[in-house]
């Protein structure tokens, strides 16, 4: 019986965006001289999902708009491209609707070590609402979330922005990521995993970040965090920076006591050339092969809007570079921003960063990051393993297969030429 695959393009002239073709048959003769080879006996790693991040602004953006749950069916939904991944911030970030804030904010000079005004009222606003639209969308939904500043009582700067976390406060500090683990909870919203610190390696005095060196990240795991949520489903992932630097997984993977409480590392594409390091989680994994890998973060901008390029470096380096350099995961920054790249109340950071859709008064966008996202969630469903497919010179044909959980397989192939 021959074996039939359904065909869904997207093309860099747009004249294609996930448009369905005729299928084609299984072993048929190649037509371009590619043909792409799949062995399901030669499995990988099980994949967790596909999506973006939704920030205080993606999530203002979402809940505001007057197309709200056809954005949410649009991204999540069966008939949308359902988007299986996505991270949230714990607090404030640089993509913001309200002020950044934090879930134990206190008055300058005061401190809060029993964790009396620990609140997440602040996300009930908007966040909540849109996470509980997503998951009725799709029940699957596996959410991430990560930290960009502790409280700024436990500072060094005693300010959101800048800093790095006091050494007294470590042991407070876990029992606040406990905290919003178990609020959430109470909200009916599982947090699958956490990283630590979003890009521990960067300040900036212009919006929320700390600074956390391997160091002070492998004690703080190891004598204070891992601990506290040992009793939880909640996965402990290090890192979460850029792809260039490996020397900070290391480290902290190379403590024993640390290493049993981190299930992986986390990634992002900011450094270039990024064919010089985009290879470079795999070796992480490779050195450590229990521990997973996942890609938490890229963002496209207006420095590139040529569709046709964005659609082919996102597939190349981010949806199918990832994954067969072991990642779990691949997500790209903000879910939703508006035709102004925010909202950005009280930061700084990127004035032009592109949303996955652009949410403009009564109507939206689906930007290319839509459409690189969409081959993968929309037909690799969580659960499914990554299975051998061809691997062709850096300027020809890039695939990467999948095995479903039905024992479907799916094959995504980028044609730079095409």
């Amino acid at each position: 019986m021959e074996k039939r695959f359904d065909v869904w393009l997207t093309t860099g002239d747009q004249s294609n965006k996930l448009s369905q073709k005729a299928s084609i048959v299984a072993n048929s003769e190649p037509t371009n001289g590619f043909s792409v080879n799949v062995n399901n006996a030669t499995r990988y790693q099980t994949m967790d999902g596909f999506g973006a991040a939704i920030t205080n602004a993606a999530a203002y953006n979402i809940y505001n708009s007057p197309q709200r749950s056809q954005i949410i069916n649009d991204l999540f939904g069966q008939n949308g491209i359902g988007i299986s991944y996505i991270r949230i911030t714990m607090g404030g970030s640089d993509f913001q609707a309200v002020a950044p804030y934090t879930y134990n904010d206190m008055p300058s000079g005061q401190e809060d070590f029993a964790l009396n005004s620990f609140s997440i009222a602040n996300d009930r606003n908007f966040i909540i609402p849109i996470l509980k639209d997503a998951l009725v969308a799709n029940p699957t939904l596996k959410i991430m979330a990560t930290p960009w500043s502790a409280p700024a009582w436990m500072k060094t700067t005693g300010s959101l922005n800048s800093g790095s976390l006091r050494e007294e406060c470590m042991s407070v500090y876990a029992d606040y990521f406990l905290k919003f683990v178990q609020a959430y909870a109470g909200e009916g919203i599982t947090i699958n995993a956490i990283t630590v610190q979003n890009e521990p390696l960067h300040t900036s005095s212009a919006y929320p970040t700390q600074h956390m060196w391997w160091q002070q990240q492998s004690t703080f795991v190891r004598d204070h965090l891992g601990p506290r949520l040992s009793a939880t489903s909640t996965k402990i992932i290090i890192y979460d920076h850029n792809w260039d630097n490996t020397a900070f997984t290391t480290g902290i993977l190379n403590d024993q006591a640390t290493k049993a409480f981190v299930d992986g590392s986390a990634w992002h594409c900011y450094s270039n050339p990024p064919q010089d390091h985009y290879k470079k989680p795999g070796d992480i994994r490779n050195q450590f092969p229990n521990k997973n890998i996942y890609f938490t973060e890229c963002t496209g901008g207006d420095w590139s809007q040529d569709f046709g390029s964005n659609l082919e470096w996102n597939t190349k380096y981010l949806f199918i570079g990832q994954p067969r350099v072991w990642a779990k995961t691949v997500l790209l920054w903000n879910m939703a921003l508006d035709q102004n790249h925010g909202p950005k109340v009280g930061v700084g950071g990127c004035s032009d960063c592109r949303g996955v859709i652009t949410v403009s008064g009564t109507s939206y966008q689906r930007e290319v990051e839509y459409y690189a996202i969409g081959h993968f969630s929309k037909f690799v469903p969580t659960g499914s393993v990554r299975i051998d497919s061809s691997n062709f010179g850096w300027d020809d044909v890039h695939t990467v297969a999948f095995e479903a959980p039905d024992g479907a397989i799916i094959v995504i192939v980028l044609n730079p030429s095409s």
